[in-house]
């Protein structure tokens, strides 16, 4: 029993030392720099606030677009990804918070929530996210949103639908310039959604 212990420790040793070198010639995974969608301090808006409430809900998308990935056509469909780069969060969450930003920022729209508190509202901002990545033709990039928006009303019925793109220039082709771009981009579309989204509600009956 003595000898055949010994040589069972024997074999275990080896096979741990196998393990061992068998790990050491895996390829060692990059760090992931995780970036934050930048955005512009909006001033407040002098006009008075309007009296109906707002839920932005996230916008829905692709299972390509819904990720934390960063995403570039490189050329033609080809969808990729930049390399050990990421959103803080999923496209389609990031902008939604980038909108509640920018509406809060505003402050006319005073009654503010998002479909994380699933609380009710007079009106609900939401839609299809098609586009939200770096592009590149004849060899510059550019940043391109494009939101199919709609709001409803607490019944669910649709009272606007539009489609909104946003394109914006990239100063270069590092991340750091892409992500800043899209900040930019993610900006206009705000402003943009914000005019539209206060002109539809203005034009809804009182007593919603």
């Amino acid at each position: 029993m003595t000898a055949m212990s010994s040589v069972l420790r024997q074999l275990a040793a080896i096979g741990a030392l196998s393990l061992l070198g068998a790990c050491s010639i895996l390829p060692k995974s990059q760090p992931v720099q995780v970036y934050l969608l930048p955005a512009q301090l909006t001033a407040a808006s002098k006009a008075p606030a309007v009296s109906w409430s707002l839920r932005l809900n996230t916008p829905q998308a692709s299972q390509a677009l819904n990720s934390s990935r960063i995403a570039v056509l490189p050329q033609g469909n080809q969808f990729s990804t930049y390399a050990a780069s990421s959103w803080s969060d999923p496209a389609p969450r990031l902008l939604r918070n980038h909108l509640l930003n920018a509406f809060q920022a505003d402050g006319r729209v005073r009654a503010l929530s998002t479909d994380d508190d699933n609380l009710q509202a007079d009106l609900q901002l939401g839609g299809e996210l098609q586009a939200f990545q770096s592009e590149y033709h004849e060899g510059s990039v550019s940043v391109v949103l494009r939101l199919q928006a709609r709001l409803v009303d607490n019944q669910r019925r649709i009272l606007a639908s539009q489609r909104f793109e946003v394109i914006q220039p990239v100063s270069g082709d590092a991340v750091p310039a892409v992500v800043s771009a899209f900040g930019q981009a993610s900006d206009r579309l705000a402003a943009q959604l914000l005019q539209w989204t206060l002109a539809q509600g203005a034009a809804q009956p009182k007593n919603q």
